[in-house]
């Protein structure tokens, strides 16, 4: 079996130290410019840069390609994205409310979710014009309740697994993420839609899971494609990093000739998951066991997929050969507050600012408060110059555990 991604569950962290893509920041220069910190910096070139990569295939095969929100909502991503991309997808009403701000007129909103809430089923048929129900039962509940409006489709596990880490993995056994293709397969309910929802894979660099899924989808509904509008291959591809695309080309083009399918794509790390760094101090430093501890400014709750999956995320100051070793702790009460152990060219001192890099997705979206600790600002990256866009302050913080 191929193996898109290679995570271990573990109590060590696995190492996920890569050279960026692009450097099209000055890191120096924007460590000078911070103000304050901790700083989650969004680099809005990256972010445009991804985009247009999006759009030359665009051009090559007339892919349509929607914003995955949950990746990092954040208004001015939404603003920079809304030129580039043919729509959003959305998981829940707050997303899709969201969304609907910045739709452009011929866009479109794409809703796939275990969860519908059946009190907010009337709001959410408002902003949404897609929609892949994650079951049959939820297809059934829902699918007659004054729909006419949205174009209906279902989730299908394609029952292929490319990951070695179930905590990533839609086709884990007992899987929530969609209907199986066997049980869809022999279902009446697949006459009553318009479009299926596949997403299988998790932070893959070639196309092999995505060339496997189509031909196993067209092994089991062969024809019935074409009764079909719509064919929804989610995301988890990361297109920036992928050097040969004409397996995508080819494979987009024949869907759309052989079936007439409007073929969508959901990117949200894609997009924004080079764009965002976290710019940290050290507030403390000591000997533990004899290795150096760098207690930060910021914390895992900034970051949390390093905790939720150790993983050890790319620090911009870190030398392999370096003769200083470090481990860098975040500032909360956690024992597990932990990045990872670094090496460097100096001894790291009280002051020092360091940047972990490329976390712009499934961080702030997820960060949190803990201990009190405020949530990073926001600065924007653009033309060369560095503005706040957003501050939290003591008022966020009561405001969110504020009784009425």
């Amino acid at each position: 079996m191929h193996k898109a991604l290679q995570s271990k569950s573990s109590s060590s962290l696995t190492r996920v130290i890569h050279p960026s893509m692009k450097e099209s920041m000055d890191f120096q220069e924007i460590k000078d410019s911070v103000k304050s910190s901790p700083a989650f910096v969004l680099d809005a070139y990256a972010i445009t840069d991804a985009l247009a990569g999006l759009t030359s295939l665009r051009q090559q095969c007339g892919v349509k390609v929607l914003y995955a929100l949950k990746a990092l909502p954040l208004s001015t991503v939404l603003e920079l994205a809304k030129t580039y991309v043919d729509g959003y997808s959305v998981s829940s009403l707050f997303e899709a409310k969201l969304a609907y701000e910045y739709l452009s007129d011929t866009g479109s909103i794409h809703l796939t979710t275990p969860g519908i809430r059946q009190d907010e089923w009337q709001d959410l048929k408002h902003y949404i014009t897609h929609i892949s129900f994650n079951s049959l039962t939820q297809h059934q509940r829902f699918a007659d309740k004054d729909t006419d409006q949205l174009s209906l489709g279902l989730r299908v596990n394609p029952k292929q697994s490319f990951l070695n880490d179930e905590r990533f993995d839609p086709c884990r056994s007992y899987s929530k993420l969609g209907v199986s293709i066997d049980e869809l397969w022999q279902s009446a309910d697949f006459e009553s839609i318009k479009g299926l929802h596949i997403h299988n894979v998790f932070s893959v660099t070639e196309y092999t899971p995505l060339l496997e899924t189509i031909a196993k989808l067209i092994k089991y509904f062969g024809k019935d494609l074409a009764k079909l509008e719509w064919l929804n291959l989610g995301g988890g591809y990361l297109f920036e990093q992928i050097k040969d695309h004409s397996p995508f080309v080819t494979a987009i083009n024949q869907l759309r000739a052989e079936y007439n399918l409007e073929v969508y794509i959901e990117p949200g790390k894609g997009v924004v998951g080079h764009a965002g760094h976290l710019v940290t101090t050290v507030i403390d430093s000591f000997v533990s066991d004899s290795k150096t501890i760098a207690i930060l400014d910021t914390s895992v709750n900034h970051n949390p997929e390093v905790f939720e999956y150790q993983r050890q995320p790319f620090l911009h100051e870190h030398d392999a050969k370096g003769a200083y070793g470090a481990i860098l702790a975040g500032c909360t009460c956690l024992a597990g507050d932990v990045f990872g152990e670094y090496r460097f060219n100096k001894p790291l001192k009280i002051g020092d600012q360091l940047v972990f890099k490329e976390v712009g997705a499934y961080s702030l979206i997820k960060a949190n408060r803990f201990n009190g600790y405020q949530l990073p600002d926001i600065y924007l990256y653009q033309d060369k110059h560095l503005k706040v866009i957003k501050q939290d302050t003591y008022q966020d913080y009561r405001r969110q555990w504020l009784a009425n």
